[in-house]
């Protein structure tokens, strides 16, 4: 809706990152337990909060970052990276972005998308087994076992925090649409400061458009 898709990566205005990107390089023996669903990839120490804080940093600077590849079906990090260039707005999304008040304290807007139980559980079957490679059986334990208990100690909690909750999801178009108007507009203002010279008030050196992005992740 931001008309984003289409425009080369080097040169868009709104970036996107994941926190599953972030996942921790596993230890041999906790590789083992991911292969069997024994592990919990839904605990806040199953990132790595450092390397999302040396991003977010980075992002802060206008600079390109460097961005993990994980693989889901090996419980691993590729041998690559994704690089994602400065953008007047930064949108970080994860079931645990708010957990770290460090990490939770840089964006400048915090919105928490509210969904039914069933449909978080319909949606993570059909991805597992379809996506994963995973069994039913195998992902309901995991589902009963780690993910519903870690959401509703860790994600759920974290909906305080929120300046916007956006119930019913992707089914919301009305907070989907405000929440695209909001972008555009910092989208139109973010041109009209660097055609003064200036970002967010504070006087900066004229820099290519792909080096230019307001002071913080929206």
């Amino acid at each position: 809706m931001l008309g984003q898709n289409k425009i080369d990566h080097t040169q868009r205005q709104v970036a996107i990152l994941s926190q599953d990107s972030f996942y921790k390089v596993l230890t041999p023996d906790q590789k083992a337990k991911a292969q069997k669903g024994q592990y919990n990839f839904d605990h806040p120490d199953a990132f790595d909060n450092e390397l999302i804080m040396q991003t977010l940093r980075l992002i802060l600077q206008r600079k390109s970052v460097q961005i993990p590849v994980y693989d889901f079906v090996t419980h691993s990090r590729k041998d690559e990276f994704v690089t994602v260039y400065p953008a007047d707005v930064v949108l970080f999304e994860g079931i645990l972005m708010f957990y770290s008040q460090e990490i939770r304290d840089l964006f400048q807007m915090k919105l928490f998308v509210d969904t039914d139980p069933d449909t978080r559980l319909s949606r993570r079957v059909l991805r597992d087994i379809s996506e994963r490679g995973r069994e039913l059986e195998q992902v309901l334990a995991q589902y009963i076992t780690f993910v519903k208990p870690a959401f509703e100690e860790f994600c759920l909690p974290t909906k305080k925090y929120a300046d916007v909750i956006i119930p019913r999801g992707a089914d919301n178009l009305v907070a989907i649409n405000l929440i695209v108007q909001h972008i555009q507009d910092i989208l139109n203002g973010g041109l009209n400061k660097r055609h003064n010279g200036c970002t967010n008030g504070h006087s900066t050196p004229r820099q290519r458009r792909t080096s230019e992005s307001s002071s913080r992740p929206h």
